[in-house]
């Protein structure tokens, strides 16, 4: 699926970059790197989210200079054997998309950015995450640690400036493309879990949901998942990244699906929580809860409103539910967060939990997530609502409207 973003989007992107920052440094960013999958196998390549939105280009290793008035590129070296395995860079199709007219090999682009770098004070780009992220257990993509350790070798003396607040603030802010793009990913979500919802019953496992769920994706033209699927029954949806997505579905109760659709690198992130057998009172007493927490925290979303004090209102209002059903007595945060772990909302766009300032209030066009959720793994009980809404000068307007609701195989509500 191609044709949301024309060269004019990735122009103006960059132009504004250059009005944000304002300063006089050249700026030097990096396309993501492969990264290793098994032997000498990589995994599919991911782009730098923050060097497609100024560039639109797809390959790997890949140096955008913006210096003044110039703009070029710098060619990763790529032997014959790459090209034979990889295919070569095509340098006509990289100045169609992204507007950039010079395109240099690597010893000459290099050598015309060190010439350069050796005679200014500071050199912008964006700052790398840690090799290692303990809370999420995950590595990092190498590149702008490699980019940056280049970048002190050929100028010492330069002072790094990070670029991540201004493109932060770019990006959060969505253009009519974005808007567009989002909402045919989303469309294409709501209607594949739409259509595995009529056959819930005839799944034996988790995965075989999951195969549906991708094939309904793909058929309806996206590229593909926005994010690893979670497809978990019963206890399986209170470890929240459940993925693994292997059990049977025999005597299962409840199955919950948190998928989303990437349509042009932007995704939904959509959860639907469905019975597979006539639900308990117990059941619809707690999806009942969700819903109702999910809807109030659609109220509170409006141009102006800080993230915090929305989340704080959000939890106390999820412990009064909680204590509606019998699970805690006191509302505090420890306590609510024993059955409501996580956050109500984060942003969404070219990362599923898109880059974001959240100190800066809520303006029109951002689109974030809200999504309740009660975990109650004593019970076998985990039900969370999902959707993706827009903020409009009146408030949130939800993008993925079809069976808002969860509509499950057995009517909760």
């Amino acid at each position: 699926m191609s044709g949301y973003f024309s060269t004019e989007f990735f122009e103006g992107n960059r132009a504004k970059l250059r009005s944000l920052f304002r300063g006089t440094a050249p700026i030097v960013l990096t396309a993501n790197g492969l990264s290793q999958r098994s032997g000498d196998t990589a995994y599919p390549f991911q782009q730098d989210s923050s060097f497609w939105y100024l560039t639109g280009i797809n390959d790997p290793n890949i140096i955008l200079v913006l210096d003044k008035d110039k703009e070029y590129f710098i060619l990763p070296e790529q032997d014959r054997v790459q090209e034979i395995f990889d295919g070569s860079i095509e340098t006509d199709d990289i100045t169609k998309t992204s507007g950039i007219k010079t395109v240099l090999d690597n010893k000459t682009g290099w050598k015309q950015l060190t010439v350069r770098l050796k005679r200014v004070k500071h050199i912008a780009t964006l700052a790398a995450t840690p090799d290692f992220i303990p809370r999420l257990g995950m590595y990092t993509n190498p590149a702008r640690a490699a980019l940056i350790e280049k970048l002190k070798a050929v100028a010492p003396t330069a002072e790094l400036l990070d670029l991540s607040p201004h493109l932060t603030r770019q990006r959060m802010v969505k253009q009519p493309e974005e808007l567009t793009a989002l909402q045919t990913a989303i469309n294409i979500t709501t209607a594949t879990l739409k259509d595995v919802s009529k056959k819930l019953g005839k799944y034996n496992y988790e995965y075989e949901v999951e195969a549906d769920i991708t094939a309904g994706f793909r058929k309806r033209g996206a590229d593909g998942h926005g994010y690893q699927p979670i497809v978990a029954s019963d206890n399986n949806a209170c470890t929240l990244h459940y993925m693994a997505n292997n059990a049977s579905l025999d005597d299962k109760k409840l199955l919950l699906m948190d998928v989303g659709a990437e349509v042009e690198h932007y995704s939904a992130d959509i959860t639907r929580t469905y019975t597979l057998g006539k639900p308990s009172k117990r059941i619809r007493t707690v999806h009942e809860a969700v819903n109702d927490i999910q809807n109030y925290a659609l109220n509170q979303l409006k141009p102006g409103v800080l993230i915090k004090d929305y989340e704080q209102k959000v939890e106390h209002y999820i412990g009064e539910k909680l204590r509606e059903l019998g699970l805690i007595k006191s509302i505090t945060p420890e306590t609510v967060r024993r059955y409501a772990p996580h956050s109500t909302s984060h942003f969404l766009g070219l990362d599923v939990h898109d880059v974001a300032d959240y100190d800066r209030p809520l303006e029109t066009n951002m689109v974030l997530t809200v999504e309740p959720g009660i975990y109650i793994p004593e019970e076998n009980i985990g039900i969370r609502i999902e959707d993706d809404v827009l903020i409009t000068p009146k408030g949130a307007k939800i993008l993925s409207h079809t069976s808002r609701t969860s509509q499950p195989a057995h009517q909760l509500s």
